[in-house]
């Protein structure tokens, strides 16, 4: 149960405010920010080895963090539709073109903001993409 039933006002942690929205409630105020440290033992940086192993874990948690909000894409697309297909498809920084076994057909992978989907997938269609798959990203290291 939520206000206004039970209490006249509740202390929330979120990040997204999905959670606030869905039960139509509203921030009045921020009482603190917060935000993710990886701090390691100084001894153990010390350590090559456990040195790398603390940079393996930093890359794999900044990974995780710069897919939020991404999406993978996946299409086929004729060659000679591939100029007007890749004139509306924003990529992290160019797509990845990969010829097929039919000479005619190449598959293009990308990957853009999830927010810019729903805009991008009926003007692919449009260029004449086809057989397009959206796909969550676990992890982007860039």
């Amino acid at each position: 149960m939520k206000p206004p039933i039970l209490a006249d006002a509740i202390v929330e942690v979120t990040e997204t405010g999905s959670s606030l929205k869905a039960n139509r409630l509203r921030i009045i105020e921020t009482i603190s920010e917060s935000y993710t440290q990886l701090i390691a033992n100084k001894n153990a940086w010390q350590n090559a080895d456990k040195k790398k192993k603390v940079e393996n874990i930093a890359l794999m948690l900044r990974g995780a963090i710069d897919a939020q909000g991404r999406v993978g894409l996946m299409l086929n697309v004729r060659k000679h539709d591939l100029d007007r297909v890749l004139k509306v498809l924003p990529a992290l920084n160019s797509p990845t073109i990969s010829e097929l076994s039919n000479k005619e057909w190449v598959a293009v992978n990308t990957i853009l903001e999830e927010s810019v989907v729903r805009d991008v997938l009926p003007k692919l269609k449009a260029a004449n993409a086809t057989g397009i798959v959206e796909y969550p990203l676990n992890k982007l290291v860039m």
